[in-house]
């Protein structure tokens, strides 16, 4: 069963308008052959119940991406839309603020956000390629900082329907014509196009260490960016030279598809072997429990659970715990 995507011809106009023609010409089929998750008719029903009251209101450029100045004045209405948001449970990226639904997510993304920002600087009409970007919190945070355009990526369907859910708040607003300029798509790094070089900025957050092949993950997003364009990744690294590279026996941190964490200097010499050019690492830290939690939107185990309780800079597996790494480089002319 294929998964109906109302967006798909919407998508591919935007695709084919902003020059990313090789793209648009097979986005459509690649979007009506995406096979559809079992809970998906649950979700999309979750979305269409969902209350959508008109605002003048919608901040991209605040810790909590937010629709609307707070709870919505009919209470019944205000319950519906929050049963209508916990029925996409669970939700990992965030915060967000939503008609007086404050969404506290498993991760702070915002810190991270906060990490990165100063260092990628003005983003003001670049067009940018965000690779696993999950429920499109990030995306947004791109649009307030200024991007023309904006394409998400990420396979998993239920990141997919919690942008829609976003997407149908903000379509009911005054600032509309922002869906304009922003798209998820339901797709994988594997399904945009070869040699595309179309994006002045691609964004590759937390993905790298869950690549069977990251040096054929570090060429796809090379080729997706225009000469000179920007990568700005961030991956999971451990300590070490750069012969350093952590493979995993089996889980890691009890995710059962990380391949490899390498250190700073080996992911360093990786991206120059692929071609990147003024490389520079702008931040390293180990991620938190204050950053990463379970909470009331995230039910599920989290960091806490992750780590050896008698040693929290190890896994529960003996790995080192996480530290992640932000680095920028840039394609060659």
């Amino acid at each position: 069963m294929s998964m109906p995507f109302a967006g798909a011809a919407a998508a591919t106009e935007m695709l084919k308008q902003a020059g990313l023609r090789p793209w648009s010409r097979c986005l459509q089929h690649q979007l009506e052959t995406v096979q559809v998750h079992g809970d998906w008719p649950r979700w999309q029903a979750a979305i269409e119940q969902m209350p959508a009251p008109f605002t003048d209101t919608v901040i991209l450029d605040r810790a909590a991406v937010q629709v609307g100045t707070g709870p919505l004045e009919d209470p019944g209405q205000g319950r519906l839309l929050q049963e209508s948001l916990r029925a996409l449970h669970p939700w990992r990226k965030g915060p967000w603020r939503l008609h007086g639904v404050e969404i506290d997510t498993e991760w702070r993304s915002d810190w991270k956000w906060e990490r990165l920002a100063p260092h990628v600087g003005d983003l003001e009409g670049r067009r940018i390629l965000d690779v696993g970007c999950g429920n499109g919190y990030y995306a947004w945070r791109m649009l307030g900082a200024g991007a023309s355009l904006v394409v998400g990526i990420d396979p998993t369907q239920l990141f997919h329907a919690q942008f829609q859910a976003v997407a149908r708040l903000v379509a009911a607003s005054s600032h509309a014509d922002l869906l304009q300029r922003i798209h998820h798509l339901p797709l994988g790094i594997e399904q945009v196009p070869e040699n595309l070089a179309a994006f002045d900025t691609v964004f590759s957050m937390g993905v790298l260490y869950h690549r069977r092949s990251p040096i054929d993950h570090l060429v796809e997003l090379k080729q997706a960016l225009r000469p000179g364009g920007e990568l700005v990744l961030e991956t999971l690294v451990i300590e070490g030279g750069p012969d350093k590279v952590l493979i995993p026996e089996g889980r890691y941190a009890k995710m059962r598809n990380v391949w490899f964490i390498p250190s700073v200097a080996a992911l360093e010499r990786w991206l120059r072997r692929c071609g990147y050019r003024n490389i520079r690492t702008i931040s390293v830290c180990a991620t938190s429990v204050e950053e990463q939690r379970t909470t009331e939107w995230m039910r599920f185990e989290s960091l806490s659970d992750f780590l050896d309780p008698a040693d929290s800079t190890r896994t529960i597996e003996g790995y080192p715990a996480p530290r992640r790494a932000v680095v920028l480089c840039n394609r060659a002319e």
